[in-house]
């Protein structure tokens, strides 16, 4: 199937639904809450990965500055921030498994 045939085939299958020609299919899936972090877990998320404040920063896609304020307790992560924290808690080989840093 070329592109022009699966776009044709996507749109016509929305219109389907939209009529109620076609019943969509649904995942049923509980997602877990996202974790609150304090400064010291944060630093210590850091710290396990070895990591400066610089490079930890880098791979979050925040300034140093922000980090700084986390760790000191002055700032709170915002929620995709949490997540990737809790990410990296659990498996803290992410950052190297998908090339987002190398050693």
């Amino acid at each position: 199937m070329n592109v022009y045939e699966s776009i044709t085939k996507g749109l016509n299958e929305a219109v389907a639904y939209e009529e109620g020609k076609l019943k969509a299919r649904k995942a049923k899936c509980t997602v877990n809450p996202i974790p609150e972090f304090t400064a010291q877990e944060i630093k210590a998320v850091r710290t396990e990965l070895a990591m400066t404040q610089v490079t930890f920063a880098a791979v979050l896609g925040v300034s140093r500055k922000t980090v700084e304020a986390w760790e000191a307790g002055t700032n709170t992560p915002s929620g995709t921030a949490r997540r990737m924290l809790s990410l990296l808690r659990t498996e803290p080989s992410i950052p190297t498994k998908y090339n987002i840093i190398s050693r």
